[in-house]
C-alpha cells in the first residue's frame, strides 16, 4: 500500500493501507490524539479493483484480514467511509477476546450503560448527547465485553453520525470535532464526530455495566422492562461473534442478562430521551 495509517481503539491495534492518499489523510485527521499500536491486530486495505480504477472514475474496494467478496467498491469520495467499514469490519469477524455487541455505551461513576436496537434507534446520537452532558463516551459501534469479568472495555472509534444526528450532534456539542460531510453514501449523508478528549484519554478503563437499554426513536414517550430471556435472544441477534465464541459467548451473556436490568425505551426527540435515561439510572 502507497499510504498507511497505524492506530489504536481500545483494545484492538489498526494496520491501514490505502491505494490513494486522501482516506489515510481523512482518517489520520480523526485518529490524530489516538495512540499508535506496538502489534497490529488487523491489517485493512483499500484498493483499486484494476489499477486504472486508480485514476479512471477511482473505486475503492474494501479488504483486509477479513472480507466480504460481495462488498461493493465505493467512490473514492466516500474513502474515509470505506475505510471505517472496514476496520469495523475486521473487529467483526475477527475479534475473539470479547464478546462484540453492535451497541453504544457511556459511563457514569464507574458504571455502563448499553444501548442496543436496530438500525435506526438513534443510539448512536443518544450517546452522543449523553456525553454532552458529562456521561464518558465509550463506544457507539461495539460494546465489548470481558468473558473473565463481565466489565465493559471500550471501543471510541468517531462516530457515525447520520444526516438529521448530524445537526443534533453539532447543537449540543458546539467545540466538537467533525470529519468531512460525505454526501448521498448508501447510508446517507454521514458526518464522523471525534470522541471527546477524556473518552480516548481513558479508553482503557473498563467499566461494570449497570443498565441495558433497547431504544426505539420516533414514538411517543414510554418505558417498559425487557425479561432477561428476551434480553438474551435480542443480544444474540446483536452480537457477531456470540456463536463463534461458544461457551465463553455464551457464559458472558447469560451473566450479563442476569445479574443487569434491561429497559426498552420509546422516545420521541433526544431530549426526551435524555431524561428517560437519567430517571431510570437515578432509579438503579
Amino acid at each position: 500500500m502507497r499510504h498507511r495509517l497505524d492506530v489504536r481503539i481500545g483494545p484492538v491495534g489498526f494496520r491501514v493501507g490505502s491505494d490513494w492518499r486522501a482516506p489515510i489523510a481523512a482518517l489520520a485527521d480523526l485518529y490524530h490524539d489516538y495512540p499508535k499500536p506496538e502489534v497490529a491486530d488487523f491489517t485493512v486495505r483499500l484498493s483499486a479493483a484494476r489499477p486504472w480504477r486508480r485514476f479512471v472514475r477511482p473505486s475503492v474496494t474494501i479488504g483486509g484480514d477479513y472480507m466480504l467478496p460481495e462488498a461493493a467498491p465505493l467512490p473514492l469520495r466516500h474513502g474515509l467511509l470505506a475505510a471505517e467499514m472496514a476496520m469495523n469490519l475486521q473487529v467483526a469477524l475477527g475479534h475473539r477476546r470479547h464478546l462484540l455487541l453492535h451497541a453504544s455505551a457511556v459511563e457514569r461513576d464507574g458504571r455502563v450503560l448499553l444501548m442496543t436496537g436496530e438500525s435506526g434507534a438513534g443510539k448512536s446520537t443518544l450517546a452522543t448527547l449523553l456525553s454532552a452532558r458529562g456521561w464518558r463516551f465509550m463506544g457507539d459501534e461495539f460494546a465489548m465485553i470481558a468473558p473473565e469479568t463481565g466489565l465493559v472495555h471500550a471501543f471510541p472509534r468517531a462516530v457515525s453520525l447520520k444526516n438529521e444526528s448530524v445537526a443534533a450532534a453539532q447543537t449540543a456539542l458546539p467545540r466538537a470535532r467533525f470529519g468531512p460531510l460525505l454526501a448521498g453514501t448508501p447510508k446517507g449523508d454521514i458526518r464522523h464526530l471525534v470522541p471527546p478528549a477524556d473518552a480516548v484519554a481513558r479508553m482503557d478503563e473498563p467499566a461494570r455495566p449497570a443498565l441495558l437499554l433497547f431504544p426505539r426513536f420516533g414514538f411517543a414517550a414510554a418505558v417498559a422492562p425487557v425479561p432477561a430471556s428476551e434480553a438474551f435472544v435480542r443480544l444474540t441477534q446483536a452480537s457477531t461473534n456470540y456463536t463463534a465464541m461458544g461457551e465463553a459467548g455464551f457464559g458472558a451473556l447469560t451473566r450479563l442478562v442476569r445479574t443487569v436490568p434491561s429497559v426498552a425505551i420509546d422516545y420521541p426527540d433526544g431530549a426526551s430521551a435524555c431524561a428517560q435515561v437519567e430517571a431510570l439510572w437515578a432509579a438503579l
